[in-house]
């Protein structure tokens, strides 16, 4: 049997890149032999995500189009000949059987070059909204998974398949790490944890709220796991001498944070919501308003419209945050209720479905 060979592209944030490489690793423990080749942007962090797990990368000179007017608009076009020209190039030469997009402006170039020369392609769409590129690759793409209902207004329906988000291996199963975990974290075992993620990135409106309601938070007996993202941490990181406070940059145990929690305070990025689904906690999002489409907003109100989440937008945080989080606290009915929900939405199995379209396609 000849070696199967994938091209896998997407990025930008997070969120595109561990899909991808989550993917990646179910199609190398199905064709162990395989080639695997990665395709990102050149200036952004899948080039050291991509390599640190073992995968080979390609940078693409691509970016997405700004909301107002700036010079990078202005080059647009040109890089997107460029990134074409070598998008072709790339596909010429290694050949691949099938080529993957998870989104993110680089997968664009790539997959309309591929399907353009006849290679199968395929489209990972992790948001309840689609972006500009998953929607523009649709129309050539064979298949289209995606994690939410009623995305038929975006998508031709009879390329749709609901298979959920890739999310980490080691998230699957957290239920047993809470011994290790309040090790791990030098945490109370008598007091709650609440659990405080602002994204890959961070959340500048996330880590002022938390800085601001710390002394409250301690006096309702809750202890925090605080990741404040790594621009921030320089700004953040005294508040870890208080009593009752973790403060950390980048958290690379995450089905250990998972298995402290009692709460969690999250943005609402389509990884992290998946990820959440399948953890079963009671969770308050906050949306990022910054975000193309306002998509976040969109991913939290699918739970939330399902009984299995609370949303505060960051404009109500003020007046909002100690009345709904104390409500939530005090009433382990309505935690369990939550918990219960949001479980009920989680696809576990969502990287090996995927797989199995992937190779439905393998000519």
């Amino acid at each position: 049997m000849e070696k199967k060979k994938f091209i896998l592209s997407g990025g930008g944030t997070g969120g595109h890149i561990y899909p991808a490489i989550a993917i990646a690793n179910e199609l190398k423990s199905r064709f162990p032999d395989c080639e695997i080749l990665f395709v990102g942007a050149s200036d952004k962090m899948e080039m050291q995500k991509v390599p640190q797990a073992g995968y080979k990368i390609t940078g693409l000179w691509i970016a997405g189009i700004q909301r107002k007017l700036t010079l990078d608009n202005a080059m647009f076009p040109l890089k997107l000949m460029s990134s074409l020209v070598k998008s072709r190039k790339i596909v010429k030469e290694f050949k691949p059987d099938v080529v993957i997009g998870t989104g993110g402006f680089a997968s664009g170039p790539l997959l309309r070059a591929a399907s353009g020369m006849g290679v199968p392609t395929i489209i990972q769409e992790q948001n309840s909204f689609p972006g500009i590129t998953n929607k523009w690759l649709s129309k050539k793409a064979k298949k289209i998974c995606v994690a939410y209902d009623n995305l038929e207004r975006f998508f031709p329906s009879n390329k749709i398949v609901l298979t959920g988000n890739p999310v980490r291996s080691d998230i699957v199963d957290v239920a047993g790490k809470r011994a290790e975990a309040i090790s791990r974290f030098e945490l109370n075992p008598d007091k709650k944890t609440l659990l405080v993620l602002g994204g890959s990135l961070g959340s500048r409106r996330i880590n002022q709220l938390i800085a601001k309601e710390l002394t409250w938070l301690d006096a309702q007996n809750i202890q925090v796991i605080w990741q404040c993202g790594k621009f921030y941490f320089e700004e953040y990181r005294h508040y870890g001498d208080k009593e009752g406070a973790k403060v950390l940059s980048f958290i690379d145990r995450m089905d250990l944070v998972y298995a402290a929690a009692d709460f969690v305070i999250s943005r609402s990025g389509a990884s992290s919501v998946s990820e959440l689904c399948l953890v079963g906690k009671p969770v308050v999002f906050i949306p990022s308003p910054n975000v193309a489409e306002d998509h976040q907003t969109k991913n939290a109100k699918a739970i939330v419209d399902k009984d299995g989440a609370l949303m505060i937008k960051e404009i109500q945080l003020d007046t909002q945050f100690q009345p709904v989080f104390s409500d939530l606290i005090t009433n382990p009915e309505k935690q369990k209720k939550l918990g219960e929900n949001i479980k009920k939405m989680a696809k576990p199995n969502a990287t090996k479905d995927i797989v199995e379209e992937i190779i439905k396609l393998i000519k």
